[in-house]
């Protein structure tokens, strides 16, 4: 049980399971403009969000030289070969795709390297963290399958984005619930401006700008609109639940399952 429970653990700290998250929300763009499986597509989405994640959480330890555990020299080694492999998968894709990839890959540099004297970088500014990552999440798994197939963007994708970037805005916020009791106060994260009470409600009225935008789409899918009203209860049951007392696999692996639950009813629903 030990050794599963550091495979298991390793996977979760490793990024791998965020990186599945991530590469099920591509997999829904594929789904939902019938867009064919690109295999680099997904690789690059799937390495890169492994190795972008890693960097974001541990190059602090190497850059003040803290204790480096056995834990961490694998994660170090699996981050540098989903970085290579990001890489070749990044140089297979269309210009077009590229020059998207590089504008997010800019966005998560800058939130991370330390870019002005007196702050570490812009993950420290008040409240710009959450917009980030929500950015950088919609842009992957929504911008680049479309760029990379040469289709235009159209309303019903701006509409995808829009509710992609709310989605993980929402996750984020509980992200943030479970981690009140340790995040820095400098960071004014929104549970720290507003209290875990007032984020919850904030989380639960996103659900309904999350959910309503289905309506808004040239051709409103009956099944998809059933599929979310399951995604938008199981993420407010979540949202509810959420205390700073939590486990860490609270968030760490069911809240970054709700992406892949997602992907799966959608998956399912096709069939029924």
């Amino acid at each position: 049980m030990k050794v599963l429970k550091r495979i298991f653990d390793l996977y979760l700290h490793g990024s791998m399971h965020v990186a599945m998250s991530v590469l099920a929300l591509v997999l829904m763009t594929n789904h939902m403009f019938n867009l064919p499986f690109n295999f680099h597509m997904a690789g690059f989405a799937y390495c890169g969000t492994m190795f972008s994640y890693n960097f974001m959480k541990y190059e602090s330890w190497y850059r003040f030289k803290r204790p480096i555990s056995i834990n961490l020299k694998i994660i170090t080694a699996l981050s540098a070969v989903a970085f290579v492999a990001a890489g070749v998968f990044f140089l297979m894709l269309k210009r077009q795709t590229q020059i998207t990839g590089i504008i997010f890959f800019g966005l998560t540099a800058l939130y991370t390297v330390p870019v002005f004297p007196k702050r570490p970088n812009l993950r420290n500014l008040s409240g710009i963290k959450v917009y980030i990552v929500a950015l950088c999440w919609a842009g992957v798994t929504t911008l680049m399958p479309i760029v990379e197939v040469g289709n235009e963007i159209v309303t019903d994708l701006i509409l995808k984005f829009c509710q992609r970037f709310l989605l993980v805005l929402i996750l984020i916020l509980i992200f943030e619930i479970i981690d009140l009791s340790e995040d820095d106060p400098m960071l004014r994260t929104i549970p720290q401006i507003i209290g875990v009470k007032m984020t919850k409600l904030l989380n639960l009225i996103l659900l309904l700008p999350f959910y309503f935008l289905e309506f808004f789409k040239s051709t409103i899918d009956h099944m998809q609109l059933i599929v979310n009203v399951v995604l938008v209860v199981a993420t407010a049951l979540f949202t509810i639940y959420a205390t700073p007392n939590r486990s860490k696999y609270y968030t760490l692996f069911w809240v970054e399952s709700i992406p892949i639950f997602w992907f799966g009813l959608v998956v399912l629903a096709s069939y029924l």
